[in-house]
């Protein structure tokens, strides 16, 4: 609809408008029949100069509201044009885009076809001068067979031996320059601490073994320690538990027993006896009971002695009894209390250089050893027997690791399964521990077991192929092995003495490290006449 036609409508609608009003007045005016015909008339010119009014009103508002739907319908007839005209620009630039695709593709398959020709080209002289190549090779195989008299199975083994040769020596380089500056690093670290740790703990260069004698005034004592018909001796190895051996020696019994617990009692009873002169069955039974307390208050006061000196804290009785106990027990003629006191101060001293905790080292450097005073009642290694005592007892549960981890992977099992060394502190006591057991007087070892182990040390460095001899020097501690010159390369000579230290930790049992020195001489002679 344009907006004249719009206009008229509007009229149309003012002037049936005012004509409905016009029509109105005068039905109203016709009511009131006692009115003068003068102001019917009055009434009826109002009625139509209001219906005029009306109407040019209407025709006002009309052509506004034409023209305002004209402006609008323009408006949007434009907006809609460049809607248009912007859909026809974007279609044009598109089928330029599709053209300069269609052209690019039509160019790549043309390059694709011209490239399989190629390749198919190549193919074909590539197959040809492969065939040309197997001819050749074979030709050149027989004529390398016939002048080498080998096959290509032996060439090839050689030329296999030669390339693991040269890696192999490639690789000795590589592990002895790794090995040097690692173990100069490692050397130089430990070398302090343990030296801080030894420099600040003295202790007895040989400790004090003990010998289960005991002396008596005069030969006539052992007929009254023997008894009628033997029955101070029987009552005295009843009520101890022990074997009195008397003997030919003289002014002296030995007392023979597995416990040393029990053979301290029988000693101190028997010198007791032996003192007081009285020496019979009831008296006997007496001495022993009394000396049992003896030793039991000992022991205790061993213990609380041993945690004194090293600073710590409560313990339950129970463990301090045990600990006062390996007073009196030995291994390789170092008394176990003394041991376990020495450990502690030297962990103590370790973990200070470490950052570790002090008391906890010390604590577990000192009982250790723990399960070496109740091994002969419970079934296990004395790692696992400590560990497990030391858990049943309250100790913390890194001290219990320590004491079942002091032995390294020793198998023994204990309730939580943790006989591996996991930290810092495990290592800790595992190291005081050799460094108190082995020092120069710390033990003793049966001649035989030494000779014995130095042979099988020797035996088993000069089972390798290209070694002259072999010795083993230092108590053991260090073996020499002197190769062939001919036979052995010096990169051959520092895989040699890593394989032979791997076979004895697989193969041997002994205390400490053992380092093993590969030597290789080169002599060059002659002589100026």
């Amino acid at each position: 609809m344009t907006a004249t036609a719009l206009l008229a409508v509007v009229i149309a609608l003012a002037a049936g408008v005012a004509a409905g009003l016009l029509l109105a007045r005068m039905s109203a005016a016709k009511l009131p029949e006692q009115l003068p015909e003068v102001e019917r008339d009055r009434l009826i010119q109002a009625a139509r100069s209001e219906a005029e009014q009306i109407k040019r009103t209407a025709e006002i508002e009309g052509k506004e509201a034409a023209l305002k739907l004209e402006e609008n319908v323009a408006a949007d007839l434009k907006s809609r044009r460049a809607e248009v005209e912007k859909q026809r620009v974007e279609v044009a630039r598109q089928g330029g885009e599709l053209n300069q695709r269609s052209a690019e593709v039509a160019r790549r398959e043309a390059d694709l076809a011209r490239k399989e020709s190629a390749i198919a080209a190549r193919e074909l002289s590539s197959e040809a001068a492969a065939e040309k190549a197997e001819a050749l090779r074979a030709d050149a195989q027989a004529r390398l067979e016939r002048v080498a008299a080998l096959t290509a199975e032996q060439a090839r083994a050689e030329l296999k031996a030669a390339v693991i040769d040269s890696a192999k020596q490639q690789a000795a380089l590589d592990v002895k320059r790794i090995e040097d500056d690692a173990r100069a690093e490692a050397e130089a670290r430990s070398k302090r601490i343990v030296a801080t740790a030894i420099q600040r703990y003295a202790s007895e260069y040989v400790a004090e073994r003990t010998v289960s004698v005991v002396p008596l005034p005069s030969d006539d004592l052992k007929g009254r320690i023997i008894g009628r018909e033997g029955r101070n001796i029987r009552a005295l190895e009843a009520a101890t538990g022990i074997d009195l051996i008397i003997d030919d020696t003289p002014e002296a019994v030995i007392i023979s027993c597995f416990n040393p617990v029990r053979r301290e009692v029988a000693k101190l009873a028997l010198t007791r006896l032996i003192a007081d002169g009285r020496i019979h069955p009831s008296r006997i039974e007496e001495v022993v009971a009394k000396a049992e307390q003896e030793v039991e208050q000992a022991a205790k006061e061993a213990g609380e002695q041993a945690l004194f000196d090293l600073g710590l804290g409560k313990m339950h009785p129970e463990l301090l009894r045990l600990l006062g106990k390996l007073k009196f027990r030995n291994t390789f003629a170092q008394n176990l209390l003394q041991h376990s006191v020495e450990v502690g101060f030297l962990c103590g001293a370790m973990a200070a250089e470490l950052g570790v905790n002090v008391k906890m080292a010390r604590r577990a450097g000192l009982l250790h050893d723990i399960g070496k005073a109740a091994d002969q009642e419970i079934e296990g290694g004395h790692a696992g027997v400590g560990a497990m005592l030391a858990k049943k007892f309250g100790e913390s549960p890194r001290v219990v690791q320590a004491i079942a981890a002091h032995h390294g992977a020793s198998g023994d099992e204990v309730s939580d399964g943790t006989d591996e060394p996991r930290s810092i502190l495990d290592h800790v006591v595992d190291a005081c521990n050799r460094i108190s057991g082995q020092r120069p007087g710390a033990r003793r070892e049966q001649l035989q077991a030494y000779v014995s182990r130095l042979e099988e040390l020797e035996k088993l460095c000069a089972s390798y192929e290209g070694v002259e001899r072999a010795y083993a020097i230092q108590a053991g501690r260090e073996v020499r092995v002197l190769v062939e010159n001919a036979r052995v390369t010096d990169e051959q000579a520092s895989l040699l003495s890593r394989e032979i230290a791997k076979r004895i930790e697989d193969s041997l049992t002994y205390p400490g490290q053992i380092r093993v020195c590969v030597i290789r001489e080169t002599r060059s002679t002659d002589y100026a006449r």
